[in-house]
């Protein structure tokens, strides 16, 4: 139950920033003064995001940098050696690559696979288990998990006052002023919000700026038929919702998912639907990255689904796949790799 504690303690800390941020606003905040406002755009075909800049967060040149920045620097850590890049690698489409648990503080390991980075001002909630509903103090859950980061707020803000190039950096995005968790946590949002992938073959089939092969539109056909569709929804590829997919419990980890969050039974188990965007590059897959090729998740759907009373109804009497069938899929799902995102130097680490 160690894995349940750390994760519930977290959640509860994070509760209660997010009143504390919440009561402190009041209505749509200024940019600040002699900043340079940067445009979110909106990709054709997505819906509304969730999160808008406009309304809490001004976008801005100088915030993004600084965003950039502190999601780079391992002193956000306690020992400076690992920095938020350090589980969220771009060319992995900022998940972990090739492992299914991540290293933290003190030789440990997190108790979940971290997931990939990409159109987070759509997601309702954040974590596999939707433990935290705002993106602005996400950072603050693997910042202070002691088997992560496992550092204090207050000293990363300690450290950051010391460094004369973090003092002119947060004036410049913010003005003159104190440096705070706030304004640490409205950088990294300002970083991490940015980051929108909307530009795999998919998106431009879509656009009609090219045409899928014949084994991908195939696929596709399969992809809608087999009702995968239904929890991997278009164009975000996710429904955001909870599901038990018929996983049996890590006995390791015994991590119950949504059931941490809520404390309900009928949870147990259940888990975000990921986002299948860039799937090619966040391999391993599952909450604690039991899959390590997406053939491996196929042949779960197919064949490995165990069943029960709380297992979701899509997939409690499995998804029968041919290896043909299974092929087409996966020449899909290839069509959602976006190489000019993992390739986009504004996302990279600041020389």
């Amino acid at each position: 139950m160690r894995q349940g504690r750390i994760i519930w303690t977290t959640c509860s800390l994070i509760t209660f920033i997010v009143c504390l941020i919440a009561c402190s606003k009041s209505g749509t905040e200024k940019q600040a003064a002699g900043t340079h406002a940067l445009a979110f755009t909106i990709p054709a075909g997505f819906p509304a995001p969730v999160y808008r800049f406009e309304q809490t967060n001004p976008l801005t040149r100088e915030g993004f940098e600084l965003g950039r920045k502190l999601f780079y620097d391992g002193r956000l850590s306690k020992d400076g050696n690992f920095p938020c890049s350090s589980c969220h690698q771009q060319f992995a489409a900022f998940a972990t690559y090739d492992h299914d648990l991540s290293h933290g503080f003190n030789n440990q390991f997190t108790v979940r696979n971290a997931p990939a980075l990409s159109n987070l001002a759509w997601m309702p909630a954040l974590q596999w288990d939707g433990g935290i509903n705002n993106i602005e103090v996400q950072p603050l859950a693997p910042l202070t998990a002691p088997n992560e980061m496992a550092e204090d707020i207050n000293t990363v803000i300690g450290k950051l006052k010391k460094d004369a190039g973090y003092n002119q950096l947060f004036t410049a995005a913010f003005g003159k002023g104190e440096i705070n968790s706030q304004k640490m946590l409205k950088a990294l949002t300002q970083f991490v919000g940015s980051m929108v992938s909307a530009d795999a073959k998919y998106d431009k089939v879509k656009r009609g700026e090219a045409k899928f092969t014949a084994a991908e539109q195939t696929g596709y056909a399969l992809f809608q038929q087999k009702k995968c569709a239904i929890c991997h929804k278009e164009p975000l590829f996710t429904d955001f919702s909870y599901r038990n997919t018929g996983l049996p419990l890590n006995p390791s980890l015994k991590d119950y998912g949504r059931m941490h969050i809520t404390n309900k039974r009928e949870d147990s188990l259940k888990f975000k639907v990921p986002s299948l965007r860039n799937v090619y590059l966040t391999f391993p897959y599952g909450h604690d990255g039991r899959f390590y090729s997406i053939e491996d998740v196929l042949n779960h759907y197919s064949n490995g689904v165990q069943a029960s009373a709380m297992v979701d109804s899509l997939v409690r009497n499995r998804i029968p796949l041919t290896a043909e069938e299974k092929y087409y899929l996966k020449s899909f799902l290839s069509t959602l790799t976006d190489t000019a995102f993992v390739a986009n130097k504004s996302f990279s680490q600041p020389q």
